[in-house]
């Protein structure tokens, strides 16, 4: 894959965690069109990403917000025959209709994919404040999962009552009524460790936390873990990730202490309820309590949730081997041990949880 089309499928993940439907077909018929135009014109890959990509009018305040975020650039007002490209980057006493201006959206876009994929614990302040800038674009799509309740629908199971209803208030049988199960998305649990040893992490995967609940208030559930068990979730209901993250630091205890990760899956367990769940845990697996009390709780917490998932900053590098003795615990338990430890990952994730 040359550069510039990993530049532009990096985009197109990007739009597709913001809820846009640039499914492959879309993205493919984007590159195409790229191939027609000048990739150095802002407008030009504006336009060609709108129309190609974009499947409806709710697509487009996410596509304008992706765009201006990933490129760096503001998006294009007119017609693509009259477009004024503007971005961030024009060189000093150089107007924005300058003919350098132009080179300057795909470093910008380059810069963004690089940061994608950095490490969070080694990025600057300025750095960092971007990719949580970009996380609360995020919007997680969920899985779903058929549910007890019926609703009305051309085809599915007879529906008796409504049948013999109608046929009672009209004398006969005009019409066999139908029913199907409605569906609902699937609950997530996600439990974030705030010990010591994920500090660097942890603000980060709160704010991911703060998009999955944004995106589906009712069907997540966070919990903080260190040396205790602390529920989060009302907190993160806040809009502005900024004052939910000050609702959740006042909230949490023990930033910064060790993981007894095993007792407080015990205490989750004990008073609440995993059952057709995806679970999530971000940890490193340092666990300072008994890794034999972690095993057991997680063969508990394996038997009622639909997936278990764990995530740790450390698979993100090609030399990790699971050597402690929390990782060793849970290894069997587990459906997934993804990494955590840059934006890309969270956006993987978020596919993961669409699928589970």
């Amino acid at each position: 894959m040359t550069d510039l089309a990993a530049t532009m499928t990096g985009f197109a993940r990007t739009l597709r965690a913001a809820g846009v439907a640039a499914d492959h077909e879309r993205t493919q018929g984007f590159l195409r069109a790229l191939e027609q135009l000048d990739v150095a014109v802002p407008g030009d890959v504006y336009w060609a990403g709108r129309l190609t990509l974009c499947a409806g009018p709710d697509d487009l305040p996410r596509y304008d917000r992706c765009f201006h975020a990933y490129f760096g650039g503001a998006k294009a007002t007119t017609a693509p025959a009259a477009v004024t490209s503007v971005t961030r980057y024009t060189a000093a006493g150089e107007s924005a209709e300058g003919g350098r201006e132009g080179e300057a959206a795909p470093a910008t876009a380059s810069s963004t994919e690089v940061l994608r994929h950095r490490d969070v614990a080694r990025l600057t302040e300025a750095e960092r404040a971007e990719v949580h800038r970009m996380l609360t674009m995020l919007r997680a799509r969920r899985a779903t999962r058929r549910s007890r309740r019926y609703e009305s629908a051309h085809r599915g199971v007879l529906d008796q009552r409504r049948t013999i209803r109608d046929a009672l208030r009209k004398g006969e049988v005009a019409r066999l009524r139908r029913r199907r199960h409605t569906t609902r998305p699937r609950r997530v649990v996600l439990f974030v460790d705030v010990s010591g040893s994920m500090s660097p992490y942890a603000e980060t995967l709160l704010r991911f936390a703060h998009a999955l609940v944004r995106s589906e208030p009712r069907a997540t559930r966070v919990f903080s873990v260190g040396t205790r068990l602390t529920a989060v979730t009302a907190e993160l209901r806040h809009r502005d990730p900024g004052t939910a993250l000050d609702a959740v630091s006042r909230a949490i205890p023990d930033w910064s202490g060790g993981t007894r990760l095993g007792e407080e899956l015990k205490e989750f367990l004990s008073r609440h309820s995993a059952r057709g769940a995806t679970v999530v845990i971000a940890s490193d697996g340092w666990e300072r309590g008994d890794p034999e009390l972690l095993r057991a709780q997680m063969a508990r917490l394996a038997r009622q949730a639909h997936r278990v998932i764990w995530v740790n900053p450390h698979k993100g590098y090609e030399d990790y081997q699971p050597l402690t003795g929390g990782m060793r615990a849970a290894l069997p338990y587990l459906d997934a041990l993804v990494a955590g430890h840059s934006l890309a990952a969270y956006e993987e994730l978020t596919e993961r949880l669409a699928h589970a």
